[in-house]
């Protein structure tokens, strides 16, 4: 891996997951991953060279991307930075102030240590940080 961070993926919510694969693999010709189950999230990730995209379903409407849905509708949802040390790009965060919504590493997509940015530290963007 790089020094330097890169973009690991493109978070996209989606009303209808089906339609929404049905254009990168019919149009652009990706290959979508398996689907997985993560936060109350249906997860499919298209590679796209050294990112992803990946297309967000709500399971239930009470979930994180269920939230976003009814209130800014299909859309990007957040952009997930790959960096070379989680704990210490966290301990950057803390230290210069930056509003955390984990303060913690957890387990994301792919079984991938991850941790969000809240968007009003970082000009309305929510950031998710993973190795």
């Amino acid at each position: 891996m790089a020094d330097h961070p890169r973009i690991a993926h493109v978070g996209v919510a989606v009303d209808d997951l089906a339609t929404a694969v049905a254009f990168y693999r019919d149009v652009l010709g990706l290959t979508p991953l398996a689907p997985e189950s993560v936060d109350g999230a249906i997860i499919v990730s298209l590679p796209f060279g050294e990112a992803d995209v990946e297309l967000l379903a709500p399971q239930t409407p009470d979930t994180p991307i269920g939230r976003f849905l009814a209130r800014r509708g299909p859309g990007i949802h957040h952009i997930c930075y790959r960096v070379a040390n989680l704990d210490a790009a966290l301990a950057a965060c803390r230290a210069a102030g930056y509003r955390l919504i984990d303060d913690v590493p957890r387990i994301g997509a792919g079984g991938r240590r991850i941790a969000f940015i809240h968007p009003k530290a970082t000009a309305g963007i929510l950031l998710e940080l993973t190795e």
